[in-house]
């Protein structure tokens, strides 16, 4: 295997797959894989709705912001998920594009719908119906990923495996 870019950070929509992908990539690698939400959680001491809940949106992507730029510039390898919109903040892009190899589990809208359906732990879902919600969040979001990453891998007609084949041969040819 080629030299490699660290950390490796997935981008992409809700339930486009990047804790599976995260999970099974970092294990191929033998580096661990950081899920940015959990990191957050733990330092919260609550669940994502309940910060959304209490503290409000901003607040989580003013974590998000902080522990993102910890993680992408601590100097460890990692396979890095990222929550679906810390997109949202041209500083977090910023620091993602200068850190490491971003790659965009992309699906569509109706797929991501899918997988995201019923899904309790997701606060932009609530009280809304998960396909109109994950065509708002596509509209927002789909420039800002497209301008974030160095890959783009369409989960949706990848499966893992192939998906993981994929994003080894992108990093060894990088």
């Amino acid at each position: 295997m080629g030299a490699l870019i660290y950390p490796i950070i997935l981008i992409g929509s809700m339930g486009a797959g990047k804790s599976t992908i995260g999970r099974r990539l970092a294990a191929r690698l033998s580096v661990s894989c950081v899920d940015l939400d959990a990191v957050i959680v733990e330092h919260a001491g609550c669940s994502i709705p309940e910060i959304f809940e209490e503290q409000g949106e901003a607040a989580f992507r003013a974590l998000e912001s902080e522990y993102l730029k910890t993680l992408c510039q601590d100097g460890n390898n990692k396979v890095l998920a990222t929550g679906g919109g810390a997109v949202l903040s041209e500083a977090n892009r910023h620091v993602m594009q200068q850190s490491g190899f971003v790659i965009w589990l992309d699906a569509r809208p109706e797929i991501l719908a899918r997988r995201i359906a019923g899904d309790g732990n997701r606060p932009l879902l609530k009280g809304v119906e998960p396909l109109q919600r994950a065509r708002e969040l596509d509209a927002q979001r789909r420039p800002l990923y497209k301008a974030c990453a160095d890959l783009r891998i369409d989960t949706a007609k990848c499966r893992v495996p192939q998906t993981i084949r994929t994003i080894l041969d992108a990093i060894n040819h990088s």
